[in-house]
């Protein structure tokens, strides 16, 4: 269960905004997370807390391929990332990293700014508790959930691999 305050930004959010290029000649998790959104959005990355939710529109990611993005908004104490769609790369490396981000176009549109909402992402349930709303977005498959819950893809492939010897 994640439960936490929402940042709100619009449509097409591309890769150079998440993290800015400039930022990338250092790979720490903590150092990107420091200029997450900074171009967009100053006040983020000091006022972001552990828990809290990025709510995003239409192409949330899009841009480039790397995969620094959504490292960067997990390394600021986002626990997930909720969009009325994803760049299918941005998708892939999310999950990759073992990120929870969830497609639902009714809740990027109804959420708010500073919204405090509660997320299943076994279910894909969203509650707005400001409101009172209720969304559903499509559970992910059992193998996307386990490739989250154990981390991301390396991790899960090295338990699958260790359990079956």
């Amino acid at each position: 269960m994640i439960e936490g305050n929402v940042f709100r930004y619009g449509d097409h959010v591309d890769t150079d905004v998440i993290i800015p290029a400039r930022h990338l000649n250092n790979p720490d998790p903590a150092a990107l997370a420091r200029h997450c959104m900074e171009d967009i959005d100053p006040s983020y990355a000091s006022s972001v807390l552990p828990g809290d939710v990025m709510v995003g529109g239409w192409n949330f990611g899009c841009g480039s391929s790397r995969e620094h993005a959504p490292v960067a908004i997990r390394a600021s104490g986002a626990a997930c990332v909720i969009a009325a769609s994803f760049a299918r790369i941005f998708y892939r490396n999310s999950i990759n990293i073992g990120f929870p981000i969830l497609e639902c176009p009714e809740a990027a549109a109804a959420i708010q700014n500073g919204d405090r909402v509660q997320v299943e992402p076994e279910t894909g349930t969203i509650r707005d508790l400001t409101t009172g709303e209720t969304f559903h977005a499509a559970p992910f498959p059992a193998f996307i959930t386990g490739i989250i819950e154990n981390g991301g893809l390396l991790p899960y492939l090295k338990a699958k691999v260790e359990a079956q010897a």
